[in-house]
């Protein structure tokens, strides 16, 4: 498959990603603040993602900055030529409960900021992965690696860094998604 169907997909999924998060943002007080029998409220998942976000851009950034000075170096439609569309493997990471990892502590959400600023801090962050896919639009983010050991992944690419942090964000709907259900059960039973 070619590099141009890896950054269509990816700059879909971003917008996606994006649209799909904007009704969250929107939802009253007590459905937001809503602590579930396990698990996080909705307004602590939406604040999880943006600091995952905000952890994962650190390395989406370095792992751009390489690619280039890389593809500087090299002959990039060579290295390019035996490229593969890759971003399947990453479809797991977007399904609630479908494997198992702790996450570190410093992805655990403090309720220090509100739901405007957790959506406009999402808002930006989607907007420079943008911008990154942009500047790697000849297909460098293929040139450079970096392991992931979420699911067992191992080394992935910049432009599976940038689809992971989609999918990292397309799981935790599904999990607000569970809490909201659990949120109209304990209202109905009110």
């Amino acid at each position: 498959m070619t590099v141009q169907r890896t950054l269509d997909v990816i700059d879909r999924e971003l917008s996606d990603v994006l649209e799909a998060y904007e009704p969250w943002f929107h939802a009253e007080e007590p459905r937001l603040a809503f602590a579930p029998s396990t698990g996080w409220s909705q307004a602590q998942i939406l604040e999880h993602v943006t600091l995952t976000n905000h952890f994962l851009l650190i390395l989406i950034r370095k792992g751009k900055k390489k690619a280039l000075e890389l593809a500087a170096k090299s002959d990039l439609v060579g290295e390019l030529a035996g490229y593969r569309y890759n971003l399947d493997e990453l479809e797991a990471i977007g399904k609630h409960k479908a494997f198992v990892w702790m996450r570190p502590e410093h992805m655990e959400p403090t309720g220090k900021m509100s739901p405007i600023e957790v959506r406009a801090l999402l808002a930006r962050q989607i907007s420079e992965c943008k911008t990154i896919l942009g500047e790697l639009g000849g297909g460098e983010g293929a040139l450079h690696k970096t392991t992931m050991t979420v699911n067992g992944l191992g080394k992935i690419d910049v432009y599976q860094y940038l689809y992971f942090l989609c999918q990292h964000a397309k799981r935790h709907i599904a999990q607000m998604q569970g809490v909201n259900a659990e949120y109209e059960a304990f209202r109905m039973a009110e």
